[in-house]
């Protein structure tokens, strides 16, 4: 018989994680009994993908052993009829199945009950990492104690990443699932209250984001601070002073007997300046230190604008 050098998954024994009702838990468990050396006594393998694809592409590589299949993108998501967030429940998402999704959850749920093991092999990034966990959860993909479930990551498509891959299966990790799971609730609780009032003001259809709304607000405060500034009249004195070969320059700072000292008029200022120029000056002290200068920072947009 030729030799079978399709890529086999050893055995792993993981540890399941408890978090509470609403964060993800990893799901992840090893088959019952050690690796298989046969195709013909055992049921194949199941490999989910998000990409129909990339699911072509990986059954190629993987061999006859393995069924390949997609999710084609995420198959929960929060209720577009309703906010879908308790909010005074800390937070508490509800999920469901979208119309479009159903035919794809029930597809896996059948090709994972002819499976002998199923290999969550979406994208390395936190929405890979949600979308294993919804399809765990969706799909009940870790009801069958007897059936194996594993989370693979590869960062390439190519036999030797792939083999890597399959040789270390890991859990879902908990972690980006509940970072996926913050970042949608945060979406949703902005872009489903805000979004209304776009499509009032400016044109239906358009979401208002987590951030851009928030960047939104911080250059509206700031413009409104801006047409809220008083302008007012000020002015100062300068003298240019000489003593034998010293000359240097003072800058008018206060005067004896007033502990606030202002020049709001160019008349106030006249009657200061010609009251100086009649004065006499003495140095009172002199002091001398070194003084460090740093060059100014790169420009940003806003300090370009100033200039």
């Amino acid at each position: 018989m030729p030799e079978d050098n399709t890529p086999r998954m050893p055995t792993k024994k993981t540890t399941k994680k408890t978090t509470s009702s609403r964060k993800a838990t990893s799901s992840c468990k090893p088959a019952n009994g050690a690796a298989p050396t046969g195709r013909s006594s055992r049921k194949r393998e199941l490999v989910i993908v998000e990409s129909p694809a990339k699911a072509r592409t990986l059954a190629g590589i993987l061999g006859a052993g393995y069924e390949v299949t997609a999710s084609v993108g995420h198959v929960r998501d929060l209720p577009k009829s309703k906010l879908g967030v308790d909010v005074d429940n800390e937070f508490e998402p509800h999920y469901i199945v979208p119309r479009e999704k159903k035919e794809v959850v029930q597809r896996i749920k059948d090709a994972a009950a002819r499976a002998s093991t199923v290999y969550l092999a979406t994208d390395p990034d936190r929405e890979g990492e949600a979308i294993s966990w919804h399809l765990v959860q969706a799909a009940g993909l870790d009801q069958d104690d007897s059936r194996g479930l594993h989370r693979v990551v590869f960062h390439e498509i190519t036999p030797h990443a792939i083999q890597e891959a399959f040789d270390n299966p890991r859990d879902i990790d908990a972690a980006l699932v509940n970072a996926q799971q913050a970042r949608r609730v945060l979406d949703r609780l902005v872009g489903y209250q805000i979004s209304p009032l776009l499509w009032r003001k400016v044109r239906r259809g358009l979401s208002a984001g987590r951030v851009q709304s928030v960047a939104l607000k911080m250059v509206v405060d700031r413009e409104r601070e801006i047409l809220g500034f008083v302008t007012k009249e000020y002015w100062t004195i300068d003298a240019q002073l000489a003593r034998e070969q010293a000359e240097f320059s003072a800058r008018l700072r206060g005067k004896a007997g007033q502990r606030t000292f202002e020049l709001n008029s160019q008349e106030e200022t006249q009657t200061v300046s010609a009251q100086l120029k009649e004065a006499a000056f003495n140095v009172k002290s002199v002091r001398r230190r070194d003084q460090h200068r740093r060059p100014a920072p790169p420009f940003t947009t806003s300090t370009l604008q100033q200039e």
